[in-house]
C-alpha cells in the first residue's frame, strides 16, 4: 500500500506574516484613463474646434501627469447634431478633427510615449444623414431593416399620431414619421439618430466589423455608449405592437420631459447583457493574437444589480469596466462623509469579487467635479478616485479643478438645452458648461485655440486658472494630481486590502494596507475644523507620517501626528502612512 502525499500549498513566511504571490497586473488595471472630448481640448489649426492634431500635440502633457491611456469622445464622421453621438460614418474620421493620417499620427505618438488611446462607440444609433438610413429611405431592403420602423395610429380627429408614447432622451416623442417610408423610426436621443434594431443579426454584425475595423487601426479598446438602450422589449409579446410605457410618478418633470415615464420597455433589456458578451469576445480576438488585453468600458445609468451584470456571466465575459457613476450621482458638496462612504462601498459591495472596481467623478454629461464638490475639495475627490481599490478615470481639466463656464443662451449648442425652448432655465438641461474648452495658459482663448471664435466659449477665470500657472507653482491641484498619479504604483494601492470609516458627518477616511504597509486618506467634506481618531481602523495605532496633502492644508510632508489626535482643517485632504 502506497503511502498518502500531503500537497501542502506553498507560502513565503517572512517576519510572521503569510505573503501569497502577487498576481500580475494588466495595463488596464494599474493605469489611469483620461477623457478627451475632442472639440475642446486643443484646436491646432485655428478654426474654434479641437481637433486630432491637438490632441497630439499635448500627448507629452498626458504623460507627464501620469496617465497611461486616453479615451476620446467620438471622433467620427457626423453631422454634428449631437456633437459626434450622431455617427453618419463609423468607419471614417470626422472633417473637423482630421483625417485618417491624423488618428493614425496620433496613436505612433501616443505608442511611442506608451500611452494607450481607447475610441467612444456608439452602437445605440446611427445619424438620419449616414448612408445606411438614405438607403433604408430609398428603399433598400437590407437598410430598412437596421432600423426600427413602425406605423402611426390615427386618432379620434383622424390625425395621425405616433406608434406609442414612447419618449426621446432629448424630449419629446421617440418617433418621428418619413414620408418616404409611410412609417415612423424610433429615435431614443435627437430626431437625427435613429436607433440601430439589434434583433437583425446583420446590424449585429456590422458593428462587431466597426469594433475590429478600429482595433486593427490600434486602438486599445472602447467606452460603449448608453448601451443599455441597445434593446427594446419584443413586440411580438405584445400582439405585434410596441407597448406605452408607465408613468414614472414624478412630480418634478413635465409630460414631455423623458423622465415622466418608467423605461421599462426601452432600456435594460435581458438581451443586452448578451450582445455585450458577444462584443467581449470580439476584443479577446485580439488578445488570441498579441496578447495584449483590449479593454471595455460601459456606460450605463441604471441600478447597481444592472450596472454590475455587465462584467459578464458564469463564462461569458463582459466588461472589464462597466462605468461606476455612484460618485456622480449619488453625492455632491452637500453630501456628509457617511454618505461618501455608503457610494464608495456600494460599488465595492456589489461587484463580483474577482472584478475591479472603478471611479469616475465626471464626464461631457454632468457637471465638473469642482463645480459639483467645490473648488476646496479638489483634491480630496482626486485623492478617491486614485487611491480607492480599482481603476481610476479623469475628465479632462480635474487634475487643475477646472469649473463649468458660462454659456449664454445665444451660445448655447447643446441639444439638451437648446431643445427647452426656455432661455431662462436652459442651462439647467444644458451640457454645454462642462465642455468648455480646456484651460492650457492665460493666453487668448486660455491657449486652447488661436481662432477670435471658439465653438463654446472659454470659461471665465482662465488666466489664473490653467495648466501653466498650476504647473509654476509651489503648490497647485496639478502638482497634487501628479503625485497621487506616482503613489498609486506603490504596491499598497496596487494590490492593498480596503476599509472606510465615517469618522463623524464631516470627515470620511480610508484604509489600504498590504503586508506590513499602510496608508491612511482623510477627507474633510466640510468648512469646519476636527480632531479625530484614526484608531477607530483596526491596527491603526501611534504616529502617522502625512505624505500628501491637498493644497490648502498647513501640513507638509514627513510631518507626524498621533494617530488617536489628527487635527484635520476644513476641506482638507490628506494622505497619511503609518510608521
Amino acid at each position: 500500500m502506497k503511502k498518502a502525499v500531503l500537497l501542502v500549498p506553498l507560502l513565503v513566511i517572512c517576519s510572521g506574516h503569510f505573503i501569497k504571490n502577487e498576481r500580475e497586473l494588466d495595463w488596464w488595471e494599474t493605469t489611469i484613463f483620461y477623457q478627451i472630448y475632442p472639440r475642446s481640448f486643443a484646436d491646432s489649426n485655428g478654426d474654434g474646434v479641437g481637433d486630432l492634431n491637438g490632441i497630439t500635440s499635448k500627448l507629452e502633457y498626458i504623460k507627464e501627469i501620469g496617465v497611461g491611456a486616453i479615451w476620446l469622445s467620438p471622433m467620427f464622421q457626423s453631422p454634428m447634431y449631437d456633437f459626434g453621438y450622431d455617427i453618419s460614418d463609423f468607419y471614417a474620421v470626422h472633417d473637423e478633427y482630421g483625417t485618417m493620417e491624423d488618428f493614425e499620427a496620433l496613436i505612433e505618438k501616443a505608442n511611442e510615449l506608451g500611452i494607450k488611446v481607447v475610441l467612444d462607440l456608439v452602437p445605440n444609433h446611427t445619424s438620419n444623414e449616414s448612408v445606411w438610413f438614405q438607403e433604408a429611405l430609398n428603399g433598400n431592403e437590407k437598410y430598412y431593416n437596421y432600423f426600427i420602423w413602425e406605423d402611426g395610429v390615427i386618432d379620434e380627429n383622424g390625425n395621425r399620431q405616433p406608434p406609442n408614447n414612447w419618449l426621446s432622451h432629448f424630449r419629446g416623442s421617440a418617433w418621428e414619421y418619413r414620408e418616404e417610408v409611410g412609417k415612423y423610426y424610433l429615435h431614443q436621443f435627437v430626431v437625427g439618430q435613429p436607433d440601430l434594431n439589434y434583433r437583425n443579426p446583420d446590424v449585429v454584425d456590422e458593428m462587431k466589423n466597426v469594433i475590429r475595423y478600429w482595433l486593427n487601426k490600434g486602438v486599445a479598446g472602447f467606452r460603449v455608449d448608453a448601451v443599455n438602450c441597445l434593446f427594446e422589449v419584443d413586440k411580438e409579446l405584445y400582439g405585434g405592437n410596441y407597448p406605452d410605457e408607465p408613468s414614472s410618478g414624478r412630480t418634478d418633470v413635465d409630460s414631455g420631459s423623458h423622465d415622466s415615464l418608467d423605461h421599462i420597455y426601452t432600456k435594460d433589456q435581458n438581451e443586452t447583457y448578451y450582445m455585450v458578451y458577444q462584443w467581449r469576445d470580439v476584443f479577446d480576438e485580439f488578445k488570441q493574437v498579441d496578447g495584449m488585453t483590449r479593454v471595455m468600458m460601459t456606460e450605463v445609468y441604471a441600478t447597481i444589480q444592472n450596472v454590475v451584470r455587465y462584467f459578464g456571466e458564469g463564462d461569458l465575459n463582459g466588461a472589464q469596466m462597466p462605468f461606476n457613476f455612484d460618485l456622480i450621482t449619488d453625492v455632491d458638496a452637500s453630501s456628509s462623509a457617511a454618505d461618501i462612504k455608503r457610494a464608495v462601498d456600494k460599488f465595492l459591495t456589489y461587484k463580483p469579487v474577482d472584478k475591479d472596481a472603478n471611479w469616475v467623478v465626471g464626464n461631457h454629461d454632468n457637471s465638473r467635479m469642482a463645480t459639483r464638490y467645490g473648488s476646496s475639495l479638489v483634491d480630496g475627490i482626486n485623492m478617491v478616485v486614485l487611491l480607492l481599490p480599482g481603476v481610476g478615470v479623469t475628465y479632462m481639466g480635474e487634475e487643475i479643478g477646472l469649473v463649468d463656464g458660462y454659456v449664454s443662451w445665444e451660445d448655447t449648442v447643446d441639444p439638451s438645452g437648446c431643445n427647452t425652448n426656455d432661455p431662462i432655465n436652459y442651462w439647467k438641461s444644458s451640457r454645454d458648461p462642462e465642455r468648455t474648452p480646456f484651460q492650457w495658459n492665460a493666453e487668448k482663448n486660455a491657449g486652447f485655440s488661436t481662432s477670435d471664435k471658439t465653438w463654446l466659449p472659454v470659461a471665465d477665470g482662465y488666466e489664473t486658472l490653467n495648466v501653466e500657472v498650476q504647473r509654476a507653482a509651489e503648490r497647485s491641484n496639478l502638482k497634487v494630481y501628479k503625485a497621487l498619479a506616482a503613489l498609486r504604483q506603490d504596491k499598497v494601492f496596487r494590490y492593498g486590502r480596503y476599509d472606510s470609516l465615517a469618522l463623524n458627518d464631516s470627515v470620511f477616511a480610508f484604509k489600504r494596507w498590504y503586508k506590513h504597509h499602510t496608508y491612511i486618506v482623510v477627507i474633510n467634506m466640510r468648512d469646519e475644523e476636527h480632531v479625530v481618531d484614526l484608531t477607530y481602523f483596526e491596527n491603526v495605532f501611534g504616529q502617522v507620517r502625512v505624505i500628501l496633502t491637498s493644497v490648502q492644508s498647513t501640513k507638509r510632508e514627513g510631518d507626524k501626528f498621533n494617530a488617536s489626535a489628527l487635527p484635520v482643517a476644513g476641506f482638507e485632504g490628506i494622505v497619511l502612512k503609518l510608521k
